[in-house]
């Protein structure tokens, strides 16, 4: 059979949430008829009208015998916003029944889920929902590393909690504080030819797990800072001979790296050494050399800026670093193919 809420739903057009806050509202139309003359009038929304009926729908099933007071309610209603009501109501269903309120807790816990997904185009998508506990420890971990990092970040919000969620999940990996899989502590692995790392014409993209081929940009920066392993192929494409796994930059090497820098050196940020990226200024692929003069810090934001943002960074003589947007070189003559120089 199928039930009110997702009957609801398909006919009406609506989301689950609004869905179920109208079968809340029609189950308990008897228990409230002021608030239902209440929101009639125009006094409070539909909103306070769903929450004071799941307020004593929550009543009625908690087996405390106690009445609903909807005269009460209804007062705070006309008084409060829809998110200081909602809380207004929490409060009065803790106090009323305290063991009930628990098991609320218990179930929104037992709620819990998350789905990723691959769309169109490679994007990711990420649908879910957290119980207020859950949700508050991963708003808060999010917000901390959500704030702009330095003049000129033009990021919306909605961006930087996205580039925050990312920026955790590449420190647990880059930290190994992850259990590990397979006898190997999770990481990401990019299979690209060394045509494709030199950034010939002609040369395919490379391929990273789980996600669709990347460009050789985003192979390039994640190369400044990784671990190498050479596979050599005969033409058949069959493995003839794998080399050992090294470093780009030796651990001694990163260690100095980060007493140095100390974090990024991008002018303005404020993101620790570990949480970036040894940056090469001449890359290694194009003979540049693994030395801390040839070396810089960066934040991952920052590093995807150089090698895909078409940002350029240099070190003056005296150890400065100076960054420069995509439309000027290092002339400060404007570049781009709309913009002629005399």
């Amino acid at each position: 059979s199928v039930s009110p809420i997702h009957w609801i739903r398909h006919n009406c057009h609506m989301g689950g949430g609004a869905a179920a806050d109208r079968v809340a509202v029609g189950r308990q139309l008897g228990a409230m008829p002021d608030s239902t003359e209440a929101m009639a009038s125009g006094e409070i929304g539909f909103a306070h009208l769903a929450l004071i009926a799941r307020t004593a729908a929550a009543i009625a099933e908690s087996g405390t015998n106690k009445p609903f007071d909807e005269t009460a309610l209804l007062s705070k209603a006309r008084q409060f916003s829809v998110g200081r009501f909602r809380n207004f109501c929490l409060h009065m269903r803790h106090a009323d029944d305290p063991k009930g309120y628990t098991q609320d807790e218990v179930s929104a816990v037992e709620a819990r889920s998350l789905t990723i997904s691959t769309g169109g185009g490679g994007m990711v998508w990420l649908r879910g929902v957290l119980d207020p506990e859950g949700g508050a420890t991963v708003r808060t971990a999010l917000e901390a590393l959500a704030h702009k990092a330095g003049k000129g970040d033009d990021r919306t919000h909605d961006r930087r909690l996205a580039d925050a969620l990312v920026g955790q999940s590449r420190y647990a990996l880059d930290h190994a504080s992850l259990p590990q899989r397979g006898g190997r502590r999770p990481h990401l692995q990019v299979t690209t030819s060394l045509e494709t790392l030199e950034q010939r014409l002609g040369a395919p993209a490379a391929d990273l797990d789980l996600s669709i081929p990347i460009s050789s940009a985003a192979v390039k920066r994640l190369a400044c800072d990784c671990r190498i392993t050479r596979i050599l192929l005969d033409s058949d494409s069959l493995v003839i001979d794998v080399g050992r796994a090294k470093r780009t930059v030796p651990t001694a090497t990163r260690c100095a790296l980060d007493v140095r820098d100390k974090g990024c050196k991008w002018p303005g940020c404020d993101r620790p050494a570990s949480w970036s990226d040894a940056h090469h200024l001449i890359h290694w692929i194009d003979d540049g050399p693994t030395d801390l003069a040839n070396l810089v810090l960066l934040c991952h934001r920052h590093h995807w800026m150089v090698h895909e943002g078409q940002w350029q960074i240099v070190k003056t003589d005296d150890g400065q670093i100076l960054t420069i947007p995509p439309q000027l070189d290092l002339f400060n003559r404007p570049r781009g193919p709309d913009v002629r120089v005399a």
